[in-house]
Order: structure tokens, then sequence, then C-alpha cells
């Protein structure tokens, strides 16, 4: 899975990119300063299984910490983006093939409206805009792709009694359309299933319901500490409105935090509402931070930017942490490894989905699971929960 940070340049986007990943990227008052795209990894985190069990586990490709899963996710910071990209203006051909498989993108927006449409300083620009201007890009995008030789595409399909939903997928494959996002989004308009019957208006209006389904959006309202409550509050009903998630976020005052954290001054947990100074520090290092504490902190809860990367993956994207393990009783691998592997999965996958996840051979032989909270064995029709500990029995080779 991998998380795409987008947006006009000069709003923050790259900030924000370090600052979840850590990943030092040049970070620069001006246009287009990323221009290959930055790729790191950051962490969706969420309540561990052993903070309600009782138990110490030893992660193997997930991080613990104060009874925390911090689950590693793909992040890539792509090209500032302007109007016009998907003709090619600025960065746009690089910035949408940056793009093409990630599986939700954050929307960086300078919620002050200090920064106009091409990423120029200004006082009067309206963030709700940059929404608007965001959708319109990747819609049109998907529709050059789509319309180019729409005609053809249409009767062929028509003359060879091909599904529809599936010959879309295919010509989509490079942006990680499937045909199950397709399909959805056909019927979810209630479009008629032969092609030749579509007007260019009902191909755009299925890229726009196909967008919102293969590529959905969390907006992060940034520069948030510098914003007035009105202005943030416009933007998240205006964003409500459009059906986005919006959190207030200030990806600067993160950073500061999780390179303090990291150079040992601060105990400082990602998400959380407050930090412990661990060593004494400069008074300029200590004021500064005392500020984000004052102005981002107390004001908000968080900085925000982990709140944006969970929310992302277990609201935007449904995705729930499942644990497989070998023996259910003391929740270890072969190894005697507590809870060592989590997987995210899509929320309504099965058991026999969690063991293809696993490894192939272990899906294909799958048998029945057995729920190790419960006891209980689950066929595969059982819709796997939020931090499920599963065991999987399969038939041997």
């Amino acid at each position: 899975m991998e998380i795409g940070v987008v947006g006009k340049p000069n709003v923050g986007k790259s900030t924000f990119f370090s600052a979840a990943t850590l990943v030092d990227v040049d970070i620069a008052n001006y246009p287009f300063t990323t221009i290959d795209a930055n790729v790191g990894v950051t962490y969706a985190i969420t309540e561990h299984p052993c903070k309600e069990l009782g138990c110490q586990p030893n992660p193997q490709n997930y991080e613990y910490r104060d009874g925390k899963a911090l689950i590693p996710i793909k992040m890539i910071d792509v090209a500032g983006l302007v109007p016009g990209a998907h003709e090619g203006r600025g960065l746009g051909n690089k910035f949408l093939d940056d793009l093409r498989m990630a599986s939700a993108l954050i929307h960086v927006v300078d919620v002050t409206g200090k920064t106009d449409a091409e990423g120029q300083p200004t006082d009067h620009h309206d963030p709700v805009e940059d929404i608007e201007f965001l959708e319109r890009e990747i819609d049109y995008w998907i529709y050059g792709i789509l319309h180019k030789n729409w005609e053809k595409f249409a009767k062929r399909i028509k003359l060879q009694h091909i599904k529809l939903a599936q010959a879309i997928a295919d010509q989509l494959t490079g942006i990680g359309v499937s045909e199950e996002d397709a399909f959805e989004a056909i019927h979810k308009l209630g479009l008629d299933n032969d092609p030749t019957k579509w007007s260019d208006e009902d191909l755009l209006a299925f890229v726009r319901e196909l967008r919102k389904i293969n590529k959905p959006i969390i907006i992060a309202a940034n520069k948030a500490d510098a914003a007035a409550d009105a202005q943030i509050e416009r933007l998240i009903k205006k964003g409500k409105s459009r059906g986005y998630i919006v959190v207030p976020t200030s990806a600067a005052a993160e950073l500061t935090l999780r390179k303090a954290a990291k150079a040992g001054f601060i105990d400082y947990v990602p998400g959380s509402s407050d930090f412990k100074i661990l060593k004494p520090m400069s008074g300029k290092q200590e004021k500064a931070l005392m500020l984000i504490k004052e102005k981002v902190l107390d004001r908000f809860g968080s900085t925000g930017v982990q709140e944006v990367i969970n929310r992302a993956t277990f609201e935007l994207l449904r995705l729930i942490p499942v644990y497989p393990v070998e023996d259910e009783h003391k929740l270890t691998d072969q190894f005697g490894n507590v809870l060592p592997h989590v997987h995210l999965l899509p929320k309504g996958s099965t058991p026999r989905a969690l063991a293809y996840k696993v490894h192939t051979d272990l899906g294909e032989t799958f048998l029945y699971a057995v729920n190790a909270r419960t006891h209980r064995r689950v066929g595969e029709d059982y819709e796997l929960e939020f931090n499920d500990i599963i065991k999987i029995v399969a038939t041997a080779r």
C-alpha cells in the first residue's frame, strides 16, 4: 500500500512528508522544490492487542511502543501541482505519473489562504479552490486516458460482448484501477452497460466517481497554527460538504517535535497532545517547543499529522490490522515470538484472505481458522475484525 502526499507548491507538502517519515528532503519557499518524488516509510499507529491482553510482543514487521503498534506504510511526496497539470503545465506529467499506484492521497492545503494557485505568496486565496482544482486535474487526467480511444473502445466491447468493468480496468491498470472499482462506479451512477450509449458527460461523471473510489483523498489543513478559527472551520465545513475528512495540521510543528525526539531531547509519540523533556537544551530550543505546545498541541490536541495518516489508513481506506499466529494459546509463531506480524486488510476480509497475505500456499490449502481471543473455530466466511488474532489451519501439501 502506498499513500501519496499531494498539493500545489509551497503549502508545506514536503514538510508534511518529512515530518511523517523523517526523510530529509528539500524544503524551500519557492515552487517546485520537489521535482523527483521522495519515497519514505511512515506509520499508522493504533492500540496493540497486548495492551489489553497483558503480553509483551516481539514485533518483526512493525514497531511496538507504549502499548501501540506502529505499522509501516510506504509514502510518496510528489511534485507540486498547478492548474493545467493534466495538460502538462508545471511538472504535471511528472506529478500524475508519480501518484499512479497510490491507494489514497493526502492533499496538503494552506488553510491560511496565503498561497495562490501557482504556489506564490498572496493574502487573498480561497483554499477551497485548491480542493476543487485537485479533483479537476485528476479527473481530466483519467478522462484523457479513456476518452482518446473511447469510440473505438466502446464499439469493440459491444461487438465482442466483453465485460465493461473488466475492459475499463484493463485500460486503467497502470493507475491501479480494479474491475471492482470500475463496476462500483458504473452501478453507483446507473450507467448503461453498453458504452456506445455513453455521452461525454456520462464518461466524465464515471471518471469522477471512479476517482473517489480509486484515489480517495483526505485534506490536511496545514499551517493551522497561523490560521484563525473561522478559516479552519470554513474549510472543514466546505470539505465535509464535498465528502472529505479535513484535519487541522501543523507539519512544521510535527517535524520539530520528531527531530527533537530523535535527538533525545524529548519523549514524544506521534499523535500525542504533549511531550516530556528528557535532557537540557538551549533556551531557544526550549522556547520553540513551548510555543508548539501552546499554539498547536493545546489548541488542536495534536499536530494533526499522525491523525491524517491514521484516518487515511483506517477510515478512508477502511483497513484493519490482523495478527496471524501459529499457537492460539501462547499467541506465538513457530519460533515463540509473541504477535510477531501484523497485516493490514480491507474491512470485510476473510481468514482465507489473511492466509494468502501470509503465503500463497497457505491461502491455497486453507481449511479453517481459529480466533485466538475466543478460541473458536471460524470458517472462510468469517469477517475479520479490527485487531483480530488468527491461527490459520491448512492441509499439508
